[in-house]
């Protein structure tokens, strides 16, 4: 059953890893490429919807690596494990101190509403979450290595 349960967790952070490296090396440098008011939308639309998926990802992933790390706790690489958990935790404070107050002002932004700084905003949220792609990088990196 701990088999399973670190296979589905290693999975879970895995696939949450990939989607959110491709939002920032592949959909925002798309969506830059775009005539501004396209790009301004596509931004926004993509705010609606991964604000409305990620945070259950987020949160359910670091719940199966808490799991895992209860349920192994007498197992090698179980410290690899937590350090995971504790990378996440980072990972979600970043998203809620961070990242969260600039998307939820991104995704009501249309042409006609949107502020005089709103690339600059969006730039901001870009550096943060390449800084929470590092981390969450890491903290798949640490899961693999307790499986190994």
């Amino acid at each position: 059953m701990l088999n399973a349960l670190e296979v589905v967790t290693t999975v879970v952070v895995g696939v949450m890893v990939g989607v959110e490296f491709a939002v920032a090396f592949v959909m925002n440098p798309i969506l830059n490429a775009l005539p501004e008011d396209s790009s301004q939308l596509g931004h926004a639309h993509g705010g609606r919807m991964l604000g409305a998926v990620m945070p259950v990802w987020y949160i359910g992933s670091l719940a199966l690596v808490a799991i895992w790390a209860v349920a192994g706790w007498h197992h090698a690489g179980t410290g690899l494990v937590v350090a995971a958990g504790v990378l996440l935790i980072i990972s979600v404070v970043m998203s809620i101190v961070l990242l969260v107050p600039i998307n939820n002002r991104n995704k009501t932004w249309t042409p006609d509403n949107r502020p005089a700084d709103w690339k600059q905003q969006k730039d901001r949220w870009l550096r943060y979450h390449y800084a929470r792609v590092a981390v969450i990088i890491a903290a798949f990196t640490l899961l693999v290595a307790a499986l190994a």
